[in-house]
């Protein structure tokens, strides 16, 4: 199986397009993980957020603490407190969901823009890709099989007639000197459908 063609300019021209594919996936990648990072940054104020709660729930748990070793008022001061130390606790989650949330903007958003234009450029240029080496392993074997080089001719009789014009046409024609089993013309014409696909003779 043939993954390049064994011209020159058809080979430059198919690994021109694989690296073009392949730069274009990794810009999009690049770009997706950038877009990532900037809105990552978004959840900077709920991280504060989330470390200013626990902060505060924290110390108002302490002073909740020292405050119920007070004689006689102790439990009195202590309530109010605990419930302080819950709001802060409130907020730190508060702070918490505001990362989720934008993490999963970010993950989805990356994710867009990776997909999306990969799947654009593998729609474009894979199927093509696929398609020539298909193609070229069913000439090979046409060619290897009896009679292969006589279809090849055939192929290359009903292609576009430009190339036709580079043979010299023996008496009666190429159709007729195909048509007579004429070796030369089979060989020149097969040569023909081998040089369009890309493959040497």
């Amino acid at each position: 199986m043939l993954l390049y063609a064994q011209t020159p300019a058809r080979r430059n021209r198919q690994i021109l397009a694989d690296l073009i594919a392949v730069l274009l996936i990794a810009v999009a990648v690049r770009f997706a993980l950038a877009v990532h990072e900037t809105i990552m940054l978004l959840a900077e104020p709920g991280r504060k957020v989330e470390s200013s709660g626990d902060s505060l729930a924290a110390a108002l748990d302490d002073a909740g603490e020292t405050a119920s070793r007070v004689p006689l008022v102790g439990d009195l001061l202590k309530t109010p407190l605990r419930s302080a130390s819950d709001a802060g606790s409130g907020l730190a989650d508060a702070g918490e969901s505001l990362q989720d949330i934008v993490g999963q903007v970010a993950f989805l958003a990356a994710l867009g823009l990776i997909v999306v234009p990969v799947a654009f450029v593998l729609l474009l240029w894979l199927p093509l890709r696929l398609r020539w080496i298909r193609r070229t392993a069913t000439i090979r074997r046409l060619l290897d099989a009896p009679g292969g080089a006589d279809l090849l001719a055939l192929r290359a009789l009903t292609g576009p007639p430009g190339d036709l014009a580079a043979i010299p046409a023996p008496p009666g024609g190429l159709a007729d000197a195909w048509r007579r089993g004429d070796r030369q013309a089979i060989s020149a014409l097969s040569e023909i459908t081998l040089r369009r696909a890309g493959l040497r003779p």
